[in-house]
């Protein structure tokens, strides 16, 4: 049986929008009957273990436009963040993998993103696990 091809998202940045951009690409993906894996990197580990996954944030520099966009997707009905990742896992196959130095460097407690992820790997093994991907993609 041949393999699925694997449609991998390194999620570095932990604002919403680009939080929206991994969680809508996956869902995508794994509808398609892609392999998803999510790499979580950095500050969406530190967002993550702080509980504010679903917090509609905008960089800086969209401050003018930010309450207007929060509007719109309140009143759209767009999907929380995590009910995007667990939408993904109905439809497809999307694992949620967080690095585990970034554990360390973030200073988070393991426990609080253990418990919301597929995995804790090194980057030896993500890279392993992810070498054969269809599409790569670093957000």
């Amino acid at each position: 049986m041949p393999t699925k091809p694997k449609f991998v998202l390194f999620a570095h940045n932990a604002t919403y929008d680009k939080l929206h951009q991994v969680a809508t690409l996956g869902m995508t993906a794994a509808a398609m009957g892609k392999d998803v894996i999510i790499v979580l990197l950095f500050w969406t580990i530190k967002k993550l273990a702080e509980g504010r996954i679903d917090d509609v944030d905008f960089p800086p520099e969209y401050a003018g436009s930010a309450a207007e966009v929060a509007r719109l997707l309140k009143e759209k009905k767009v999907p929380k963040i995590s009910e995007m990742f667990q939408d993904a896992k109905h439809v497809g196959r999307l694992r949620l993998i967080a690095c585990s130095a970034g554990l360390e460097y973030m200073g988070v407690d393991s426990a609080a993103v253990e418990r919301n992820v597929d995995e804790v790997l090194g980057l030896p093994a993500i890279l392993a696990l992810t070498a054969d991907a269809e599409t790569t993609l670093f957000i």
